[in-house]
């Protein structure tokens, strides 16, 4: 009787074992929220989010206003009836919100207990590297299958060519420049225009280059006095009677409003003017890259489900879809090209 007890405990512990290892890994219900700031394209890919994963026999939820909307609940189903519409529409519908709480253990706490209530066996968080941190914490103290997908004008995380939203403030941003010359040239004046892109320079150093811009000022090429002296004088004395120069808005570099200032004060004869973009970068109709982008990597999250995978994020590369761990994507930093530090520097002369 003690070997029948014994052997079917063993089946019992086996039996639990193999429903606990295939039960855990299938996933019927997907959640989707958009976390951090806004980017042009986050409506596209809630869309292609929520339309693959009904393709495949899923159900979706909408997350509203992001971790701070998953600890208080606000979640509701998602149709295909839901995302009509809005793959032309910037910002997100799902809306977005930095979360203080979900910083907290105890705030977690309530965001996974809402997973489970409703009924989420995985979810798709679309973000920049804050709300892919707290994606990362989130998977690894509830062991929770969670998939990233690079949502960010910065296009700073790693491992991906490029996020959603970046193509479009890059268009914005070389057209509000366009403009600025207008008036640059027409008072002989030197404008700094601070752009935004965190610590990264990309938005920074492509706008330059597509604008026609003298210099571009980025964390990841610190410019000292001399080298801001060497501007003024190869760009300027020489043969402009105008200058534009594009700053990052890194702390790193102290902005636009801190080389102006230098200017005024080194070089007191030089008219200097400073625009600061702001969140004008974030807003407008995603471009067709930016939907396109967003349209490819919500598909690939869901095909990403199926595959088992969890806790990377979803990139591009080469025109590829590439899977990223979390942790390399947002721990990483992502290098800026030298060539094109070099192609700004032949062509402002």
């Amino acid at each position: 009787m003690d070997i029948l007890k014994k052997r079917c405990n063993i089946c019992t512990l086996f039996h639990d074992l193999v429903y606990y290892i295939f039960m855990k890994k299938e996933i019927k219900t997907i959640g989707v929220l958009t976390s951090g700031g806004d980017a042009p394209g986050m409506n596209a890919c809630i869309r292609a989010v929520t339309r693959s994963a009904i393709y495949n026999g899923l159900k979706v939820m909408g997350i509203y206003r992001g971790f701070e909307g998953l600890i208080h609940g606000e979640i509701s189903e998602l149709t295909t009836e839901s995302v009509s519409n809005t793959i032309q529409r910037g910002g997100t519908f799902l809306k977005t919100a930095r979360s203080q709480d979900f910083k907290t253990p105890e705030g977690r706490k309530i965001a996974y207990d809402n997973l489970v209530k409703y009924g989420i066996d995985a979810l798709i968080v679309i973000g920049g590297n804050g709300s892919l941190t707290g994606a990362q914490i989130l998977a690894q103290e509830y062991d929770f299958p969670i998939i990233g997908l690079p949502g960010t004008i910065d296009n700073d995380l790693y491992g991906t060519d490029s996020t959603i939203g970046y193509d479009t403030a890059l268009n914005t941003i070389v057209e509000c420049v366009d403009k600025i010359r207008d008036t640059a040239t027409s008072h002989d004046r030197i404008f700094f225009v601070e752009v935004m892109g965190r610590d990264a320079g990309f938005l920074a150093q492509n706008s330059a280059i597509a604008s026609g811009a003298e210099a571009a000022i980025i964390p990841e090429d610190q410019t000292d006095v001399d080298q801001l002296g060497q501007f003024i004088s190869r760009g300027f004395r020489k043969s402009k009677n105008s200058s534009i120069v594009i700053v990052s808005e890194s702390k790193k570099d102290g902005g636009a409003m801190y080389y102006a200032d230098r200017v005024r004060k080194e070089y007191p004869e030089y008219d200097v003017r400073v625009t600061i973009l702001g969140h004008l970068q974030r807003g407008g109709t995603p471009s067709a890259f930016d939907r396109i982008l967003a349209s490819r990597l919500g598909c690939a999250s869901i095909e990403a489900l199926k595959e088992g995978q969890r806790n990377i994020m979803v990139g591009i590369s080469n025109d590829q879809i590439v899977y990223v761990p979390i942790d390399r994507a947002i721990k990483k930093d992502k290098p800026i090209d030298k060539e094109l530090i070099n192609v700004l520097a032949m062509l402002s002369i």
